[in-house]
C-alpha cells in the first residue's frame, strides 16, 4: 500500500454509490504504511537527514488525510447500507460496524463487541460448533492516548491501541487504564 493507491481508492469511492471492494486487511496494511513512514523518518532524524525526515513527515499527513476521507465516505454508505437491511462486502471491521448499526436501527439489544469479535473469529477459522467461545469477561473502554501491547491476566495481547480506539478489555487492566486517565468505561446498550 501507497499514497497512490490511497488516492485511487479515493477516487473510486468518490465515483460511486456502492462500497469499493476492499481487502479484508486493509486497515492493517494502512497502520503498516503509517508505522513504516515514522519509522523512515524517525530514521532520517537520527541520521540528521531533514530534508528526507520532512518528505517523510509529509507523506505521513498525505496518508492520514486519505485515509480519513476514504473513512469517512465508507461509513457513510455502511450506514446507507444499515437503514436499507441490505449487506455487502466489507471488511471485518466494517460488518462489526454494519452490525451495531443494524440493531440499532431494528431497535434490538446492541450486541458486545466482544461477541462480535467472536463471531467473526468463527467465521474465519470456520467454526461451526455451536459452543461460544471461551474468553475472559471484558468490559468496552475508550482509550484516549495511544498505548503499547498490554498483557492481559489471561495472558492474552491487548492492544496496541490509539487514540480513541474502542476495545474489550478485562476489568483488571480496564480498572488500572481509568485509574491512569489513558481510558474511560462505556455502556453499550440503549
Amino acid at each position: 500500500m501507497d499514497i497512490v493507491k490511497l488516492r485511487e481508492l479515493l477516487e473510486q469511492e468518490l465515483s460511486s454509490v456502492e462500497l469499493t471492494e476492499l481487502d479484508d486487511d486493509f486497515y492493517r496494511e494502512f497502520d503498516s504504511l503509517v508505522k513504516a513512514l515514522k519509522l523512515s523518518a524517525e530514521s532520517s532524524r537520527e541520521r540528521g537527514e531533514s530534508v528526507e525526515e520532512r518528505l517523510y513527515l509529509a507523506q505521513l499527513r498525505i496518508a492520514e488525510g486519505l485515509i480519513k476521507e476514504i473513512i469517512k465516505l465508507r461509513l457513510h454508505k455502511i450506514v446507507d447500507l444499515a437503514v436499507e437491511g441490505k449487506p455487502a462486502e466489507m471488511t471485518s471491521e466494517e460488518r462489526k460496524i454494519f452490525r451495531v448499526l443494524r440493531a440499532f436501527i431494528e431497535r434490538e439489544e446492541l450486541p458486545e463487541v466482544e461477541s462480535l469479535e467472536a463471531e467473526e473469529r468463527d467465521e474465519v477459522e470456520g467454526v461451526e460448533s455451536g459452543e461460544p467461545a471461551r474468553r475472559t469477561p471484558g468490559e468496552v473502554y475508550i482509550i484516549i492516548e495511544n498505548l503499547p501491547v498490554i498483557l492481559g491476566p489471561d495472558m492474552r495481547e491487548y492492544g496496541p491501541f490509539r487514540a480513541w480506539d474502542m476495545a474489550v478489555l478485562p476489568s483488571e487492566i480496564g480498572r488500572v487504564l481509568v485509574e491512569r486517565e489513558v481510558a474511560f468505561k462505556v455502556r453499550l446498550s440503549p
